[in-house]
């Protein structure tokens, strides 16, 4: 990064930033310094969909690694809503979330059955699909079909806060929406989104996180000895032995096996996994 543009990220302005100034300063840096990601140089609905659910909850850089894997083995609506479990979890493993990855192939079967294999290019539709919250929907608008819709994430909104809101704390954003509906740039959304997500992760390196001034900041739970790090221990456990018991199972962790238990029997529950007599295997899906 130029001392130039640094200076430029870090220094604090007297006032906020016209809109006109705002939008130039992020697509200039946008223009000069825009990462370079497989996602971003399709348009394919499908693509765009797989990659927002994706980035939801792991960083890009994970994702820049898992998912040209993930599209060679699952290149479309067809192949992702056919797929065993089995195999879609073994493309899922370093992601995390597994949920996420059910929630996608739900999304694609639904896509298959209800709307012919095309994904629809409507917010409040795509906002009711498995996974896909209000933000994700406008996301995949935006980024898909180059729609002209207003939505905050966590780097949109850092961005926001930086520039608007210097000396403020408690942030929310219904303070935040206004000003993004007037700075879209409506000649080209899909540019302006991934500009404004770029800057925000530049923010992330060179600024205190302004986030930590939003209403709407948590802090996330840590991810060694969760439960959720247990879960995916689990899942890769028999995506490599096919099937164990209970006590194998128990027998990998140095956990409380009543601890391992509720957590397999969680599995279980949800549909990931499956019981038949003393072994649990991966669901077939």
């Amino acid at each position: 990064m130029t001392n130039t543009r640094q200076s430029l990220l870090e220094d604090s302005k007297p006032h906020p930033p016209t809109i006109t100034e705002f939008q130039n300063l992020v697509l200039d840096n946008y223009r000069n310094h825009g990462r370079k990601l497989a996602w971003r140089e399709t348009t394919d609905p499908y693509c765009i969909l797989v990659s927002e659910i994706m980035l939801q909850q792991t960083q890009v850089e994970r994702v820049a690694v898992k998912y040209p894997e993930f599209m060679a083995a699952f290149p479309d609506f067809t192949a992702l809503a056919g797929a065993y479990l089995t195999d879609l979890l073994a493309a899922w493993q370093g992601l995390g979330y597994n949920r996420r990855a059910i929630a996608l192939q739900k999304t694609a079967r639904q896509v298959m059955e209800e709307f012919g294999g095309d994904l629809p290019a409507d917010v409040e539709i795509l906002a009711t699909f498995p996974g896909i919250g209000r933000a994700t929907a406008s996301s995949i608008c935006a980024f898909a079909f180059n729609l002209p819709v207003v939505f905050i994430e966590t780097n949109i909104r850092r961005v926001f806060i930086h520039f608007f809101f210097q000396d403020k704390e408690n942030v929310t954003d219904t303070e935040i929406l206004p000003i993004a509906r007037e700075a879209l740039y409506r000649k080209d959304p899909r540019a302006w989104y991934n500009a404004l997500m770029d800057l925000g992760t530049d923010l992330k390196k060179t600024v205190e996180n302004p986030n930590r001034r939003s209403r709407h900041y948590t802090k996330q739970s840590a991810f060694e000895g969760s439960d959720r790090k247990i879960r995916g221990e689990i899942l890769r456990l028999l995506l490599a032995e096919k099937r164990m018991t209970q006590k194998g199972i128990n027998g990998r962790f140095s956990e409380d096996p009543l601890r391992i238990i509720r957590i397999t029997t969680a599995l279980e529950n949800e549909g990931f996994i499956t019981k038949s007599g003393s072994y649990f295997t991966i669901s077939t899906g």
